[in-house]
C-alpha cells in the first residue's frame, strides 16, 4: 500500500484530508495560538521584532511543507536553542551577524541532508530502538514541565494565587472541552481553552490591555533583508558560534519526528526521508535569516495539539502558517495574542506536554520493553533523569541542551552496553 493509499483510521482528519472552510479557520487558529507565546518570546529575549518572527515562522513552515511534499504536519517556530548565542551576537554585531549564523545553520542542515541522501537512514533503526525512542519522547514532553509550572505560579518571582487559579481553571476547562464536546467544537479544545482562559484572566485582572489600546491596526514588521536594510559582511564569530548548535537542534528534529511517526502511524524517516525533513528545516532557517527572523525549528506544542485533537491535516498547518504571516502585519491582533498571560499558556501546556510524554510511554508499552533487563532499565533511567532534570553540557559558547544530551547518552549506552549484564547470566 502506498503513502497516498494509506489512511490512519484513528485520525479525525488524516494528513491529506482537507477540512471545510469554516472548520479550517478554527483549526488553524488553534495551532497559531498554541505556538504564538513561544515564537514571540525568543525575539523578545534577543531584541528582534516579534512581528518579523511571526512572519519568518509562517514562511519557514510553508517552505518546510513544500520541501517535504506536504507529507509531515509540523509547524516551525522560533528556536530556543540559539538564544544565548543570538543575545551575544546582537550585542556585538547586531542582527546581520545573527542572520549569517542562522543561514549557516541552515547550510549545515542541507549538507547533512545531502550526506544522508547518499548513505541512507537505515542506521537510525540501530541507534534509535524503542528503548531509546520511548524515554526521549517522554523527555520532549516533560522537559519543559517545570517551566510550565513556574509560569503558572510566579508573578515576577513572587508566588501569586491568581496566577495558579487562572492556570488551573484553564486546565479544567480544556479537559472539559476535550471530554464533553463533540463535532467541530470537539476538534478545537485547545483554542477554546485559550479563549476561555483569557476571559478568566481578564476577570482576575492579570491581563495588561494598554498595549492593545496603543497598538496600530497595521504595523509593518522590521524586515532585515540583506542588500536592502544592510550590506552583508563576513561575521566569522557568528558562523563558529551558531553552526555547532545545528547538531543540537538536529537531535530535537529527530525526536519530534519520532513522536509524529507514532501519532500518524507512518515512518517519516523513510517517506519522505530524513534527508528531505532536514533539508526542509535547513531551508526554513535560511529563509528566516533572509527576512530578519530567528532560526526556526519544529514545535512540540503543536505536536501536542495533533495528539489531542487527532487532526493531522497538513492543510491545517499550512493555514496556521498563512495566518502567522498575515498576523505579523496586524499590530492590534498581535498585541491581543501577545497579552495572553503565562498562566493561561501554562494551563494549556499541562495538557500538551503531558500528552507527548504519554506517547513516549505508549511506545514502551506497545513494544513490550522488558524492564527486568538491566540494560533497558539503565538506558531509560539515564535518559529520563538527565532530560527532565535539565542537565546541560556547556563548552564556551556551545551548549548541548538536556534533551539533546539525554538523547546522545541514550544512544551511546544502547550501542556499548551488552544485551545481558553479567549478573543476569545463568
Amino acid at each position: 500500500m502506498t503513502e497516498k493509499e494509506f489512511r490512519n483510521e484513528e485520525a479525525v482528519l488524516d494528513i491529506h484530508d482537507k477540512p471545510k472552510t469554516a472548520h479550517w479557520i478554527g483549526l488553524s487558529l488553534q495551532h497559531l495560538f498554541t505556538m504564538f507565546g513561544a515564537t514571540v518570546l525568543v525575539p523578545i529575549l534577543v531584541g528582534i521584532d516579534p512581528g518579523i518572527a511571526l512572519v519568518s515562522s509562517g514562511l519557514g513552515t510553508i517552505v518546510y511543507l513544500f520541501v517535504t511534499k506536504g507529507k509531515i504536519p509540523a509547524y516551525l517556530g522560533s528556536s530556543f536553542a540559539f538564544i544565548a548565542a543570538m543575545q551575544m551576537l546582537m550585542k556585538s554585531d547586531g542582527y546581520p551577524a545573527i542572520a549569517q549564523g542562522a543561514m549557516t545553520t541552515g547550510l549545515v542542515y542541507l549538507i547533512v541532508s545531502i550526506i544522508i541522501s547518499k548513505i541512507g537512514s537505515a542506521w537510525l533503526d540501530k541507534i534509535l530502538p524503542p528503548i531509546v525512542v520511548g524515554p526521549v519522547v517522554m523527555v520532549i514532553g516533560l522537559g519543559l514541565a517545570s517551566n510550565a509550572a513556574n509560569n503558572a505560579m510566579y508573578n515576577n518571582g513572587d508566588y501569586d494565587f491568581k496566577f495558579i487559579a487562572v492556570a488551573l481553571i484553564t486546565l479544567g476547562l480544556t479537559i472539559f472541552y476535550n471530554m464533553f464536546f463533540k463535532g467541530f467544537l470537539g476538534l478545537i479544545p485547545i483554542l477554546l481553552g485559550i479563549v476561555s482562559g483569557y476571559l478568566v484572566a481578564l476577570l482576575f485582572g492579570i491581563v495588561d490591555v494598554e498595549p492593545i489600546k496603543q497598538a496600530a491596526w497595521f504595523a509593518m514588521p522590521n524586515f532585515e533583508i540583506p542588500f536592502v536594510q544592510y550590506q552583508p559582511k563576513l561575521h566569522l564569530n557568528a558562523i563558529t558560534t551558531m553552526a555547532p548548535i545545528a547538531f543540537v537542534t538536529m537531535t530535537e528534529h529527530i525526536g519530534h519526528l519520532m513522536v509524529l511517526n507514532k501519532l500518524t502511524k507512518r515512518n517519516f524517516f523513510q517517506d519522505p526521508g530524513l534527508s528531505k525533513t532536514l533539508m526542509g528545516d535547513g531551508a526554513a532557517q535560511i529563509v528566516a535569516g533572509l527576512v530578519g527572523g530567528p532560526p526556526v525549528t519544529s514545535y512540540g506544542e503543536n505536536i501536542g495539539v495533533l495528539a489531542i485533537t487527532r487532526v493531522h491535516s497538513v492543510f491545517v498547518i499550512a493555514g496556521a502558517a498563512v495566518f502567522a504571516v498575515g498576523l505579523g502585519f496586524v499590530g492590534k491582533l498581535s498585541a491581543i495574542i501577545l497579552s495572553i498571560p503565562g498562566p493561561v499558556i501554562s494551563g494549556i501546556s499541562f495538557v500538551l506536554f503531558g500528552v507527548i510524554a504519554a506517547s513516549g510511554l505508549k511506545i514502551l508499552i506497545d513494544n513490550q520493553i522488558n524492564f527486568d533487563k538491566k540494560k533497558n532499565l539503565l538506558i531509560a533511567s539515564v535518559i529520563l533523569v538527565i532530560g527532565i532534570g535539565g542537565l546541560v553540557f556547556k563548552l564556551d559558547t556551545f551548549e548541548l541542551s538536556s534533551m539533546a544530551l539525554a538523547t546522545v547518552l541514550g544512544i551511546i549506552l544502547n550501542l556499548i552496553l551488552p544485551e545481558t549484564a553479567r549478573s543476569e547470566e545463568k
